[in-house]
């Protein structure tokens, strides 16, 4: 069931609460206290873009495995957007980009019972007709800004929700490796040199070989190894910002 409301501090608290049932989405018009990775805010400006949040109860997949939902999240996103004409590719560990460009930012929180997953919320900001972005925004798009026509934002809404609900019933299932493949072969910059960096500031080349099923990125470094990086252990350094 979709829960629209005008104004929250988060999604992804308030979708925290019992009443709310596995693939319930929470649709807020407004944030006061939006977050995305890293610590960021999310920018959305009212009435164009869609910012919810949906309850997951993944009971079925060991806290080990926990990155597949992070796989299956992106994946469902990357075919809401070829549906409408899209192509995008998936930032690691699960940011949606046109191009070089982010179009969707995901921040996914587990709650753990035990050994398992009981619970977790996955909250996603799409710039949907959005056309002008603040100035310190790095590279932000929208679907309207790709496609030069405005959406129906309820649309993408209930098609992303029924994409992401078959893809969870194919992790349910137990099909492990086909959501692995495509995840990897829908990497963002896959095999190709790029530019990154440490949190200390300092950047180096390195190409996207793939990622651990725990949700390491393995990255070949131009001496010939290969090394894995955890979240917040490495960034993306994009085109435009790096001092090389």
């Amino acid at each position: 069931m979709i829960y629209y409301i005008n104004e929250t501090s988060s999604t992804n608290d308030l979708a925290r609460e019992p009443r709310f049932e596995e693939f319930d989405i929470i649709w807020a018009e407004h944030q006061s206290a939006g977050r995305g990775q890293r610590g960021h805010t999310w920018h959305s400006t009212e009435g164009e873009n869609l910012t919810f949040s949906v309850v997951l109860k993944p009971t079925f997949l060991p806290i080990i495995e926990q990155f597949l939902l992070s796989e299956v999240v992106a994946l469902a996103l990357v075919d809401t957007m070829q549906e409408y004409g899209i192509e995008c590719r998936i930032k690691w560990t699960n940011d949606i980009y046109a191009e070089d460009k982010k179009l969707v930012g995901v921040l996914i929180e587990h709650s753990l019972s035990l050994d398992q997953i009981a619970r977790t919320i996955v909250g996603i900001g799409i710039n949907i007709n959005q056309l002008d972005f603040p100035k310190d925004l790095p590279n932000p798009t929208s679907m309207a800004l790709e496609r030069s026509t405005t959406f129906d934002r309820k649309e993408v809404l209930i098609r992303f929700s029924e994409r992401l609900q078959q893809l969870y019933a194919t992790l349910r299932q137990g099909d492990k490796e086909s959501i692995e493949e495509r995840y990897r072969k829908t990497m963002y910059h896959l095999d190709e040199p790029h530019t990154y960096a440490y949190p200390s500031g300092e950047e180096f080349c390195a190409t996207i070989r793939g990622v651990r099923p725990s949700g390491e990125l393995l990255l070949e470094h131009t001496d010939g190894t290969i090394k894995e990086y955890a979240f917040k252990e490495v960034e993306f350094v994009l085109p435009h910002k790096s001092k090389r």
